[in-house]
């Protein structure tokens, strides 16, 4: 299953008291499709901006690039003035994976972005962190030396010019140079501790953070950090900045903190997060508490979270809302603003019955192929869990949880497959409302219908592959899952079979309209291959079913 690619970009403007510039600038950005503004944070004292705001890979770049040109059309740094270190109108400009994407991926993206900006509009730029061409240019503060009245000097110099150089460098008088790189996701947390004392709080993150103490290194690798003292909650916090979640993800730095803290007699009472963080970070933080408690990963994500909220005391502050700290859920809920209909999947049961009887043609018999998938995928899940925490079988939970995590993920995946069904028949309507009063609008027409007719056969051809591999778990645990659950593994098996059976309706039916008649001879023979296979598996698991009942 394809996960989605996201980017954040979190880039630093040269202006933070012209609220009408700031928000040109936010403007150019928001008119990018596919990107979501997630944050504006001007500040006054440092005549500085930050942006925060995600999306495709593609569209992130392409906003960024808009964002630079219009800043550098409206900010003077010969004019500016600020606390913050700067080097140009738009300062610093990084790219930072979140979903589906590496960072060697981010850092090419942003050498190339850095690239057209010194092209297309004139401005040099140094490539920073992972983009980095050269060693020490890793580091922001050195590209950024001497800050914006160095320019003259560094564009002169062969050691000290930026990395990307444009023909013309007049302009730099005015828009100065842009820092843009790739960098992990930082995430900005405190952990609570059960005292007043800055001093111990202190005392623990010098224990923690990787620079540790003279002569004597921290514990945990990519962190940052220090104790203070909150008057607003009259506790003593450690905190920390984490650099590179896949080094040290935040479950690690919890249990080290919490480890440190209580040599030292402390206790950690909560965590707090700042700012957003991304999902993966929360799922791999539940995954691991319920591994240590030797219970199922296998459940759903929103059950993970809560695991992961609750073992670290995210809430111990103030309530944990997932759905506003985390950037997926932000993103997901920005794109289901103004939409006319909830998707099928969040709807209730009864309303998704309701929604399928009225007279429109969808939702339909492939859609309710792939939800009937995502039951078996459901049921298969289901007798894994109840098998992984039955009493006595304590020793095989890690094996069941396999099995779960594999059915949680196909069961996603034909989830999403309801949708994307009734998203295909829809492309099929808009295509034949088409104009046709010229050869030319007809043969667009047709183009558009037969693009369409063949993408409409081949999402309920994804669901048949996608819910002949739920036989798999199924037929596992009806062979080796609780015995007192075989018969709703009996049921995940006749439901699968449902499944391929009815989106093998859908493949055969569109198939036929395809002017292409050897691509849809392709397409009706795979479909009755795999449906002659899924007869098959359907008849095997429900032997086993049968015997296990008889037993």
């Amino acid at each position: 299953m394809n996960q989605k690619r996201i980017v954040e970009c979190v880039p630093n403007f040269s202006e933070g008291r012209d609220m009408e510039v700031i928000k040109k600038i936010t403007d150019s950005i928001e008119k990018v499709e596919d990107v979501s503004v997630l944050n504006v944070d001007p500040g006054a004292a440092t005549n500085r901006t930050v942006v925060t705001f995600v999306g495709t890979p593609e569209a992130v770049v392409e906003a960024a690039f808009q964002a630079v040109k219009t800043a550098g059309e409206l900010i003077d740094m010969s004019k500016h003035k600020g606390a913050h270190p700067r080097i140009g109108a738009t300062d610093v400009l990084p790219l930072i994976p979140v979903a589906g994407i590496t960072l060697e991926e981010c850092a090419k993206m942003a050498r190339d972005l850095a690239k057209r900006i010194a092209d297309e509009l004139q401005i040099p730029c140094y490539c920073y962190e992972a983009a980095a061409f050269k060693p020490e240019r890793k580091n922001l503060a050195v590209c950024r030396s001497g800050e914006y009245e160095a320019i003259p000097e560094k564009l002169s110099d062969p050691e000290r010019q930026p990395d990307f150089m444009p023909a013309d460098t007049s302009r730099a008088v005015h828009t100065g140079c842009s820092v843009v790189g790739a960098r992990d996701f930082l995430i900005a947390v405190n952990f609570n501790l059960n005292s007043t004392s800055t001093r111990r709080a202190n005392a623990i993150a010098f224990d923690v953070r990787e620079k540790g103490r003279p002569g004597q290194p921290g514990t945990l690798k990519c962190t940052k950090a220090i104790g203070w003292y909150i008057d607003e909650y009259g506790i003593a916090q450690v905190s920390m900045n984490m650099t590179n979640l896949n080094v040290t993800p935040l479950h690690v730095a919890f249990d080290e903190v919490s480890r440190c803290a209580q040599n030292r007699g402390l206790r950690v009472t909560g965590t707090e997060i700042v700012g957003l963080l991304p999902k993966k970070a929360l799922i791999e933080a539940g995954k691991y508490f319920l591994r240590k408690q030797q219970r199922s990963t296998g459940i759903p994500e929103e059950d993970i979270i809560k695991i992961a909220i609750k073992s670290m005391s995210l809430d111990d502050l103030r309530p944990f809302k997932p759905e506003e700290k985390v950037i997926e859920y932000l993103i997901e809920r920005q794109g289901a603003e103004g939409k006319e209909q909830e998707k099928l999947v969040g709807k209730t049961v009864r309303e998704f019955a309701l929604e399928t009887s009225r007279e429109s043609p969808a939702p339909g018999g492939g859609t309710i192929s792939a939800y009937m998938g995502a039951l078996a995928a459901a049921l298969g899940t289901m007798v894994a869990n109840l098998s992984s925490h039955k009493r006595g079988w304590d020793e095989r939970w890690e094996e069941f949880s396999n099995w779960a995590d594999k059915g949680q993920l196909l069961m996603d995946e034909l989830l999403m497959l309801v949708d994307k069904d009734t998203e295909a028949f829809n492309k099929i309507m808009e295509a034949f409302q088409m104009p046709k009063n010229s050869d030319e609008e007809k043969a667009l027409r047709n183009e558009a219908i037969q693009a369409a007719t063949l993408y409409a056969a081949q999402v309920p051809m994804q669901t048949m592959k996608a819910a002949m591999q739920t036989f798999e778990v199924c037929r596992e645990m009806a062979r080796e899952g609780n015995p007192n659950s075989v018969s709703d593994a009996g049921v995940g098996a006749l439901a699968a079979r449902a499944a391929v059976i009815g989106a093998g309706l859908n493949v055969k039916i569109n198939a036929s309209s395809l002017d292409d008649k050897q691509q849809a001879k392709e397409l009706v023979s795979e479909a009755d291959r795999l449906i002659a296979e899924a007869e098959k598996c359907e008849k095997e698991i429900m032997t086993i079913v049968n015997q296990k009942i008889l037993s």
